[in-house]
């Protein structure tokens, strides 16, 4: 794998005003994604997952300037995306590109298959309009789709196809990356694995980079090279796929592989419940923002925001105190609690 930096995100953050009074003046700020840095390398797929409400969607969001960010810098393919105006970032945008959640709330219902695949050709000016139509049919039956049901409306296809039309809309412009915002939660399990297939065969024919947003590890574990793990605006643990699965070292990442379903009847699991709801975004606990639910939270933990540790000899980090010394040893650590 290229080790290439394609996009590299630094100290990002998202901060949406709350409005109040007669006035309608700012008196305060969710903050949605709170100093999140990161890099994706070249033909990668990293995956960003935590509970709903964590920054995950909104760091995609951010990236692609839908919501302009408060403060960072996004630099993409060697380019400052934060410095580009209007024009330039709709130019930039071929290079970037989404596939949202709800494949019907993302496609014009008046529009046929056709018009959607070839408005994104025509703004993008990809190929010239005697060669779209062409252009179309090959992008359909690249996922799957015949070249038969090219004037049909979305309501006319399954939930499946129609997320099939919208990874078609994002390869159309020949892009970079390929952000995939829980690009297949709204589909029945098994239509996942044929849309997790075809990402995969996809990337691998195009050279294509993913992001790939999730609130579900089971599916992330079979598509991701690396994993970000998010809680209330801040990353908590990143490390590559094998290394966070075996050996996850910040306690909220190792709730949430308990959380997994195992098809496994052998396999016995510990279950770790988490005590109390996620804190409000308005107002984060100060210090470490798990500690208000964390079972091994240290009194510093209250105080002290802690930095990302990275395990000696790897590329796995955690944003824990208990990682000052190196590695910890949960099994060690539960039985002194």
């Amino acid at each position: 794998m290229s080790k290439k930096t394609l996009l590299e995100v630094k100290n990002l953050k998202q901060y949406f005003p709350i409005k109040g009074g007669l006035l309608g003046r700012t008196v305060n700020h969710v903050k949605a994604v709170d100093d999140v840095s990161f890099n994706v390398y070249e033909g990668e797929t990293v995956s960003i997952v935590g509970e709903s409400g964590c920054g995950k969607s909104t760091t995609g969001r951010a990236i692609l300037r839908l919501d302009e960010p408060t403060s960072g810098e996004i630099n993409f393919d060697g380019e400052n995306l934060l410095a580009l105006n209007k024009s330039k970032m709709r130019k930039k945008r071929k290079d970037l590109q989404i596939i949202f959640q709800d494949p019907y709330a993302s496609l014009n219902p008046r529009q046929t298959v056709s018009q959607i695949l070839e408005e994104a050709l025509e703004i993008q000016k990809v190929v010239p309009a005697r060669d779209r139509r062409k252009k179309i049919v090959e992008l359909l039956e690249t996922v799957g789709i015949g070249a038969h049901q090219i004037d049909r409306h979305p309501h006319e296809f399954s939930g499946g196809q129609r997320q099939r039309v919208g990874i078609a809309r994002a390869l159309s412009v020949n892009p970079k990356l390929v952000i995939c915002d829980e690009a297949v939660s709204a589909l029945d399990v098994s239509i996942q694995a044929q849309v997790l297939n075809l990402l995969k065969d996809l990337q691998r024919k195009f050279q294509l980079t993913y992001l790939f947003i999730s609130h579900d590890l089971g599916v992330v574990r079979h598509i991701s090279d690396r994993i970000i793990v998010m809680y209330l605006g801040k990353i908590v643990e990143i490390g590559d796929k094998q290394s966070l699965f075996e050996n996850p070292q910040h306690p909220y990442t190792r709730a949430l592989l308990s959380a997994i379903p195992s098809t496994n009847i052998e396999e016995k699991k510990e279950r770790i419940i988490l005590k109390g709801d996620v804190p409000s975004p308005i107002d984060p606990p100060k210090g470490c923002r798990f500690h208000t639910r964390c079972p091994f939270a240290m009194e510093r933990c209250s105080s002290e925001e802690p930095k990302l540790h990275t395990l000696p000899g790897k590329e796995h980090s955690a944003a824990c105190h208990l990682l000052e010394n190196g590695a910890v040893d949960y099994a060690t650590l539960t039985s002194n609690y």
